[in-house]
């Protein structure tokens, strides 16, 4: 039987859904959004790229995970999600490791909710190393895998790659969004987590037209 808080779940990320869809007819962008000085280089050539940027321990991120989890199901085909957990104070370190380990593993779509669930349903202390090795072992990972790649050189890379972006974006605070290294969004100036990727969605749309319109 579907418990009654999957159903609301269910119901929350159709609506936000249909939001996400149409959020580029409307909502006006102007006033919502900072600019990057200097624009930021991409990972995703092609696509314009909006990132979302996170910590576990944050409550703010949870409340915006569904708004940007409906978004990353309805968005256009032109747009690329991409995660960056921040790196505010060292002990951040373990969560955003927790993220990269995952996302090498390529398991992200078995750890990244249940994750967020369990710090701030559940209130499990998962902020270090042995209680997330056991998280993931619980969630089907191998547990040998799990330790050859949460220290590992790649893992260390995308740590420094992060903390340096998040400097480079003038990232003050999570959740951020970040549209294709122009555009800082936040819900204090966008007005709440739905229309943060309103906004998003809209500068996306303008950054997609502006490619048209280039070539």
């Amino acid at each position: 039987m579907i418990s009654l808080l999957r159903l609301l779940l269910i119901a929350t990320l159709a609506l936000l859904g249909s939001v996400a869809a149409s959020a580029q007819d409307s909502i006006d962008p102007q006033g919502k959004y900072e600019l990057i000085d200097p624009p930021q280089p991409t990972d995703t050539p092609g696509k314009v790229e909006v990132v979302d940027v996170f910590w576990y321990g944050c409550p703010h991120c949870f409340s915006f995970l569904p708004a940007m989890e409906a978004y990353e199901a309805n968005k256009p085909d032109y747009v690329e999600i991409r995660r960056m957990p921040a790196i505010f104070r060292q002990n951040w370190e373990a969560h955003a490791r927790a993220y990269y380990t995952a996302m090498l593993l390529k398991v992200v779509d078995r750890i990244h909710r249940p994750l967020f669930e369990a710090i701030h349903v559940k209130k499990l202390p998962l902020d270090s190393r042995e209680s997330l090795r056991a998280f993931f072992v619980a969630h089907g990972v191998d547990g040998e895998a799990f330790d050859k790649t949460f220290d590992s050189f790649a893992v260390e890379t995308l740590l420094r790659k992060s903390t340096v972006m998040q400097a480079r974006y003038g990232v003050r605070g999570t959740p951020s969004v970040i549209v294709n290294g122009k555009y800082r969004v936040s819900a204090s100036l966008a007005g709440g987590y739905e229309q943060m990727v309103q906004v998003a969605d809209a500068l996306a749309a303008r950054e997609h037209k502006a490619t048209l319109a280039a070539k």
